[in-house]
């Protein structure tokens, strides 16, 4: 799907997301952005990560005046607060412990910025059960997944057997990115 002549700059280094547009036939570019992301607790999660979805497509798409940019931007939210990407794997195991045997939400804010800069800016709202997990499951998770490059530590692509007992949503938006509501608002335009 391109649409009629239509140019899709994807502005995100994420191979997940890059993954889902290409599984649903998008033709696109990359970009990506050197946009600083906001990590502010006080806002709500729908707002903050549509702000960082806004910041990211808005950074790249004074380089492609003729596309549709995308920028997107997942976080992790348990008792009101985000979880971003951990900094180490002992941060990334102090996420895990919090999460084990909660619920908690996933949501990813999506902004398309158009040719001549009109915005669509949107966001999905995933909600995922943790099981309970000992110090043994956490480490045989952080051995087999790389979880450095994800929101709140884990990945449901990856082993999420192992840590995940459930969903409500979007399973490809908790991989970060909501490509049915992308590709929705893709072709509205």
């Amino acid at each position: 799907m391109r649409g009629k002549g239509m140019r899709i700059v994807l502005a995100s280094s994420s191979p997940r997301r890059r993954e889902l547009l290409e599984r649903a036939g998008v033709v696109f570019e990359t970009a990506v952005s050197p946009a600083e992301e906001l990590h502010d607790a006080s806002m709500p999660p729908e707002e903050l990560c549509e702000e960082n979805a806004v910041r990211k497509a808005v950074a790249v798409a004074p380089e492609f005046p003729d596309a549709v940019v995308i920028g997107s931007d997942t976080l992790v939210f348990i008792d009101g607060g985000p979880l971003g990407k951990p900094k180490d794997l002992e941060e990334a195991r102090a996420m895990l412990r919090r999460l084990s045997g909660r619920p908690h939400f996933v949501c990813t804010g999506v902004c398309l910025v158009l040719p001549g800069g009109d915005r669509k800016v949107f966001h999905d709202t995933t909600e995922v059960d943790f099981r309970e997990l000992d110090g043994e499951t956490i480490d045989r998770y952080l051995s087999l997944v790389n979880v450095l490059d994800k929101a709140g530590a884990y990945g449901i692509q990856e082993h999420g057997e192992l840590i995940i007992s459930g969903i409500r949503g979007s399973f490809e938006n908790v991989m970060g990115f909501p490509v049915e509501k992308v590709v929705e608002a893709l072709a509205e335009l």
